[in-house]
Formats: C-alpha cells, structure tokens, sequence
C-alpha cells in the first residue's frame, strides 16, 4: 500500500538531516462521525510533527490522536473498527498543508561551504588576523599575571620550584585550551554557533529536554529516527535520550547547569577587563618606580571609561584595525621569550618533563595546592574562543591557535621562567620586569592595548551569551542593535554595556589589586570550564555517539582537573572570590525569576485560552460586525484560541474580516532561513478566515522585521499557504472530503454607521466578489449550496478577500497583562511574581517592540493574570 511502499523514501529524506516533502499521496483511518479535521482545543497543532514522524514508521498524516489509534496501516481502501469500536474509514489524502508544530531541530538552517569555496589567500589571511582580535584576546594576555597570582601564594625558594611552576603552567596550556576546547569542544558547535546556550540549544534539538516557556513537544521519536546500522553506541544514544527525556529532575538540572553557567560567564566577562587592564597599567611601577598603586587604578578607571564608550563602534567600524595589533603583541610575546632564553640559559625547556610537577607538590603540598589558582590563569580565555565561535570557521580557528597563539604563548612562559630561575627575588610584575630596557614603553604600550582588546573580546562573547540566553526565554529582552549589516554575530546591547562597566569599576576600586581579582577570576572560569565539560559530554554520547572509552577519558580527566582547580579557588573566596559569587548568585536569581514567571505566565495563558466550541457557537462572523481589515491577535501560547480574544470580542463593537493569531517563538537554532519564517494554520472553518501564524526565529537572527516587512512578509506567506492547500484539496475525492461549514441558518443582518449591510451569520466568502474599492456588502439570503467545492474560484475569491483586507490596513491586538500571585500562594512566590518578577517586565522590551509599530496601529488591553 502507499503507506508502506513511501516509508523508506521518507526516511531517507528525514536522514538527510533536513525536512522534505512526503509522497503526495498516502492513506490513512478516520472515523466516520468525522465532522471537523481543525483542531480541538489546540490537539492538532503537533500534526506537522506528527505526520512526518508517521512517515518516517511506515505511517501516514493525520492527527496524533489518529496516531495513537493506528496499528501500522492497512490492506487497503474500506471500512474497519478503532480500538474503541468507533467506525472507521481508510481514505486517500495528501500530506497535510498544515506544518505548523515543526520543531527548531527540523529548520534548515544555513550550512558553512568553506570546504567548497576556493583558496583565497586575502581572505584567508584578514579572517586569520580577525581571529586573533576576536577569539584570542583574552588567552593572549595571559602572560601578564599568571606567575605573579601564582608565586603570590608560593614563594621561591629555588630552581626546582620554577621549574615546577612552570611545568605545571605548560601543561595546564596544554591540556585545557588546546586538548579540550580547540581539539574537542569546538565541534561541538550549533551550526558554527559557540557558546554555553548553543551546547544546551544543540542537546534540546535532540532530545525533549527543554523546559523553556513557549517551546511545543512534538512527537517524541522523531527526533532520534535515523536510518543507522544497530550499534552499541547506538544504542547507548537512544537509552541516555530516552532517559533525559522522561526524567523531569534531569531536566530542570541541564536547565539549572545551563543558567548556573551563563551566570558565571558573565561575571567572568566583568572580571577580565578588570585584571586585563590593571595588571596591564601595573607594568608602570617597573618603568616608573615611584609610581603609586592609586596611579595605576586611576588610569585603568580612564581607559576602562574609553573602551565602554566607544564599545559600539569597535564592534564594528574599528574591528579591522584591532587583528592587526594582536599580532604585533603575539610576536612581542614570543619574542622577548626568546630574548631571556637567549639571555639566561636554555634550563626552563627542563619544565617540559612533568616529574617536576611532581617535586613541585612534594616540597610543599598545601601551598603547590593553593597555587593551583594562579596556574589556572594561564588558561583563561578559553571558553571566548569557543563562545566567540560565530565569527569564524572552525579550522581558522584551530590553526591559528596551534601555529602562532600557542608557541607564542610557551615561549613567552619559557622566557618567563628562564628570567626566574636567573632572577629568584623578583617575584612581581615578572612580564614587565624581563622585558628588555630598550623596548620597554613600546612594549608597556601594546600590551596595554592588547588587555583593552582581551577587554573586548569578552564583553562581545557576552553580548552574544546574553542574546542566545534572551532568544531562548532565559533572559529578559533588552534592546539588541546590529551594528553591521552584513555580518548578524556583531551586536551591540547598550544597557548590558554599561552595566558591565559599571560593575568592572566597582570590581577595581574594591580591590585595587591584581592579587585579589585574579583570585575570583579563577572561579569564574572554573565554573564555565566545568559547565562545558558537562554538556560536551552529554553531546558526546546523544549526538555523536562516541565510544564509551573516548567519553569516560574525555570526561575523567577534565572534570577531575577543573574540580582540583575549583577546590584551590575557592580556598581563596576570603581573599577576593565572596564578591564573584555574590554577583554571580544575582545574575542567576534575575535568570531564575525570569524564567520561573515566564513559565508560570505562560502555563496560565495555555489553561484559560477558548475552546473551538464557543467559536462555532458564535458563527463565522464570531457573534459581532466583520469590518474591512486585518487584526494581528498576539498572543504567546501557539496552540488554542488565547483568551484576551473572547475580551476583544466583548469589549470591541465590531472585529476585522481576517484575524490571524501570531505567536513570536523563538527557537533553538542559530537561523531561521526567511523562506521558513512563517507557519500558518486554519482556525475553525473557511468562512471564519482565521488564522494562526508562528512567526519563528533563531537565538541569532535579527529580533524581528520592520513593521511593514513584517506585514509584508506574513501577507504573502498566508497567501502561499492558501494556494498551497487549494491545490492540494482539490486532488483529493469529492468523497474523501468533509464539508467544513456550519448548517445553514437563518440570516440576521445589521446596519452599520456608514449604512453598508453586514451578516452574521453568512460566512463571509459566500458572496464575496472582488471589488477595487470597498468591501461588499453582505448578502441578506443563505446560499443553499457548500461555498467551498470549487476549490479554484473559492481559492481567487479568498486571495483577493485578503488583499482587500490587507489595503484596509493591519491593527495589532497586544495583550499586556498584570501578572500576580494568587491570593493562596505561599510568600515567597508572592514576593518572586508581584515585585521581582513585575519589575523585571516592565523594565524589558516585549517582543514586538523591535518593529516598530505606530501607536494608531495598536489597540492594548492590559489585564491582571493570576498564576
């Protein structure tokens, strides 16, 4: 049967990794009492969803509720029983039109072709040079303050201790920003997307594990169904799926990690500029000896104040300027490497055997431990070059880091040590103090540069955190301004900015010293690093279906490092760690209430939304006057007739001839091509003419269009679903289709103010006919035949329905409610919703604030919601 016979083409196409389009013909049971194929109370909005998956087991389209009823198709055209002994029908249909539940992981989105494209070397080497201003800023300044933090705990007492420190510093630079983020961490990247929220948006694509508000389930093996040869990894895929799909507490714990992780990075992002820069400034009281300590905070008040200032312009306008200047500082790095070597013996290349390590903590365990802290520093940055990601490919990435960052980097250390070994009193500002005295202010300059760039490349990581985190609904929205065309990853968010300099400052004049900051610096970045190693490894087993051996080395030795590392920060929380935690801990409460009130508000919306009942009751004309126009209902539920409709239709005296229920989502993929923008589906029947629209994005995308793009935009999308779904009724049999009209009744008409007629109960197509000028008036007579058989002249009459609806003009019906706790609720979801929560709404940007949209064009209605 065609079922069966177009199964395996289905599979096939759905194991390409993007959405086809199914055989145009299949067959599937209904029953035959089946008097309506719309919704029930939102029951057939998973049907895309559903029906692919159907395909894909050898099934056909039709509801889920059809699908929970099949038995894996049938012997052919006839009559049979369902479970319940309800009669049954197999019929002959087409693929449903309605592709409305398709879920962020069956987006196509854009993929990279670098592999296609020719060799050209001038790009080539402006990406490679862009590379280093964007992805390597942090990690490159690293050279600054890593032994300072770390003898700061560990004196010198000899050569052995250098060596030591050293060895540990090589391998540390090793082991984490080479072996696990550059070689491991970056594939695991969201269609080129980097970052904390790309990791959990990439595991929610292939697996039902996202509890984030407005995200709709879509049947549940869809997403794993692969035509793959049974193999253990396989199988150990679909077991850990199946496992994070049906354990609520492993849920809310990826949810949990994944804000605690984005909590943490932005305060790393606050704490490097602050080190950056003043241990970069603190190189004055070498070249200056009577430099105070408040000279070097004051200027790196000043030049902290400058980077903010001109944040928005370096994102884009001066970005060409800053790769060129971290080059120079990478060979400034390897070069004065190379000076002390030179100078003072070749006896730091000993660091490389790693029995030094080991000497290294049996001298002195307790202190070697408390100096883990400071070695942690040298790594620092790693996680902006996976969260800076977006700007590049992976490969440039890869060999830049291998062939210039990192021999740069261990020549820079390896001088360093040779300077100590020769130089065991000289225990600050140990860079600054091995450069040579003839290149010294040039080399203070750069590398004061250099932290201003390394202060950049974290606040843009963060920007692009903060707009994954927003897209995704964990976050409140704040205004995102794109500050390039051509490139969507350049971004700029302004109150985040000074936010960021703002705490940057109070990080400075707080502690005024790099010891301190260096100390809560080490906990930021442990708290990412293990983050990452979390998520990797889960991708590692759901996704990329690793052996067992490669994930329990992957996992056993990073987690087992970065908890060491973790252990010696936080010995030092007395020392400067309180004041991170304290605004880490803020940063994840406001991610918290957000998403607990989102979560409440939306729940609350979805179990007061209308049933299709009260809408058939009304009639096709909803029981008020359909005037010319077209209404934009927004709504955040994408299932169901909203509520605050049923207030529109008591508090308005007429409503417009063509509503269309939007719903902005968002969903876990980096970008929506524009041709997939829109998802249309009917509401109640024909005469009704409405419609619900999802209007879909990607945490990169644009937030949204103009208001007349927009428009524009959803006009001619509703259109070509119209076509769409004429062209494929009409290949279906006369007697395979039901009518969707109501019985006729009796007509009641009413006068409008400008004397035109209009019907409430006649659909309001039955007698259209196209006119240039106004809307027809109604006809007072009910036709005695289904207005909807010619699918052909039915399908012109509605199209030019719509377009006499669309020169009317568009109204957008915004609901803004008041959301409280109920009276009942316990004190502390009183006080999280009615003052924290509140707050939080009405100091943030709705969701269609970016469009635009004039104030005559918007009527708002602003109730108070219980949750």
């Amino acid at each position: 049967m065609a079922a069966s016979s177009s199964s395996s083409a289905s599979a096939s196409a759905m194991g390409g990794g993007g959405m086809r389009k199914a055989p145009s013909m299949e067959w599937r049971w209904v029953s035959t009492e089946e008097d309506d194929e719309g919704e029930e109370d939102g029951d057939t909005v998973e049907a895309a969803a559903a029906a692919v998956g159907a395909v894909g087991r050898g099934g056909s389209f039709g509801s889920e509720e059809e699908e929970d009823e099949e038995d894996g198709g049938g012997g052919g055209e006839g009559e049979g029983e369902g479970e319940d002994g309800e009669k049954q029908k197999l019929i002959r249909t087409v693929p449903s039109v309605d592709w409305f539940d398709v879920e962020g992981y069956e987006v196509s989105v854009a993929q990279h072709i670098e592999d296609s494209e020719e060799f050209d070397f001038g790009r080539t080497m402006f990406l490679a040079l862009q590379t280093l201003a964007v992805v390597f800023g942090d990690i490159g300044i690293s050279p600054l303050y890593t032994f300072d933090v770390m003898f700061s705990k560990y004196p010198i007492l000899g050569e052995e201790d250098v060596l030591g420190a050293l060895s540990l510093v090589l391998y540390t630079l090793i082991s984490m920003p080479l072996v696990k983020y550059v070689l491991v961490v970056l594939w695991a990247n969201d269609d080129g997307e980097g970052g904390i929220f790309a990791l959990y948006s990439l595991i929610c694509r292939n697996a039902k594990v996202s509890l984030i508000p407005n995200q709709v389930h879509s049947e549940k093996r869809m997403s794993s169904f692969r035509l793959k040869l049974p193999t253990p990894e396989l199988e150990r895929s679909i077991k850990v799926k199946e496992k994070l799909e049906s354990s609520l507490l492993l849920k809310k714990l990826l949810l949990g990690l994944v804000l605690f992780g984005t909590a943490m990075f932005i305060s790393n992002g606050v704490i490097t500029p602050a080190m950056s820069v003043l241990s970069a400034v603190s190189g004055l009281k070498v070249g200056i000896p009577n430099a105070s300590q408040g000279l070097v905070v004051m200027i790196s008040v000043v030049l902290l104040v400058i980077l903010y200032s001109i944040q928005r312009y370096a994102t884009s306008k001066m970005g060409f300027a800053l790769g060129p200047s971290l080059l120079i500082w990478f060979c400034c790095l390897g070069g004065i490497g190379i000076y002390n070597l030179s100078t003072y013996g070749p006896a730091a290349f000993k660091a490389f055997n790693p029995l030094y390590i080991i000497y290294y903590f049996g001298r002195n365990p307790f202190q070697a431990w408390l100096s883990l802290a400071g070695c942690l520093l040298c790594a620092t940055g790693s996680e902006a070059i996976f969260a800076n990601l977006s700007y590049f490919p992976v490969r440039y990435v890869q060999s830049m880091f291998a062939l210039l960052v990192l021999p740069c980097l261990v020549l820079a250390y390896l001088g360093q040590g040779a300077f100590l070994i020769a130089n065991q009193n000289s225990s600050e500002q140990i860079f600054f103090s091995s450069i040579p005295s003839g290149v010294f202010w040039p080399v203070f300059l750069i590398a004061n540069l250099a932290a201003l760039i390394a202060s950049r490349t974290m606040t843009t990581a963060i920007f692009q955190c903060l707009k994954q985190s927003i897209a995704l609904g964990c976050f409140p929205r704040l205004k995102i301004i794109h500050t390039s065309r051509k490139f969507m990853a350049k971004i700029y968010i302004p109150v985040v900015n000074w936010f960021l300099l703002f705490s940057c400052l109070g990080f400075i004049l707080l502690f005024r010293s790099i010891y301190d900051v260096g100390n809560a610096y080490a906990i930021a970045e442990l708290g990412v690093m293990i983050m990452a190693t979390v998520y990797v490894t889960i991708i590692m087993l759901l996704i990329w279906e690793t052996s067992i051996v490669k994930v329990l080395s992957f996992v056993i030795t990073f987690l087992s490092l970065e908890l060491v590392f973790f252990s010696s920060s936080l010995s030092s929380v007395g020392d400067g760690g309180w004041a991170l935690i304290i605004f880490a801990s803020g940063i994840l409460m406001v991610m918290f209430i957000w998403n607990y009130g989102s979560k409440l508000k939306y729940d609350s919306e979805v179990k007061k939304k209308l049933s299709k009942d009260l809408m058939r009751k009304l009639g096709p004309n909803l029981g008020t006057i359909r005037a010319p126009g077209l209404g934009l209902v927004y709504s955040e539920i994408v299932k169901g007739v909203p509520a605050i409709f049923g207030h529109f239709l008591i508090a308005l005296p007429a409503i417009h001839s063509i509503i269309v229920f939007v719903c902005i989502r968002n969903v876990p993929v980096p970008v929506v091509p524009q041709t997939e923008r829109f998802l249309f589906q009917r509401v109640c029947t024909r005469g009704y003419h409405m419609f619900r629209c999802i209007a879909r994005y990607g945490y990169k995308d644009k937030n949204q269009e103009s208001q007349s793009t927009f428009e524009r935009l959803l006009i001619e999308g509703l259109e070509k679903f119209i076509q769409r779904e004429a062209v494929e009724l009409s290949l279906q049999s006369g007697d395979d289709i039901d009518s969707d009209e109501e019985p006729p009744t009796p007509s009641r008409t009413i006068v409008a103010p400008n004397g035109s007629l209009y019907s409430l109960d006649v659909p309001l197509l039955a007698d259209f006919v196209p006119s240039a000028e106004v809307i027809p008036e109604a006809s007072c007579s009910t036709p005695q035949h289904d207005p909807v058989v010619d699918y052909t002249q039915n399908l012109e009459l509605e199209l030019a329905f719509i377009r006499q609806a669309k020169q009317s003009g568009a109204v957008y019906l915004i609901d803004n409610p008041i959301v409280k706790a109920r009276k009942n609720s316990w004190f502390f979801k009183k006080l999280i919703i009615n003052y924290f929560f509140a707050f939080l709404r009405n100091n943030c940007r709705r969701a269609m604030m970016s469009m635009s949209i004039p104030h005559t064009n918007v009527m708002q209605v602003r109730l108070t919601s219980y949750v």
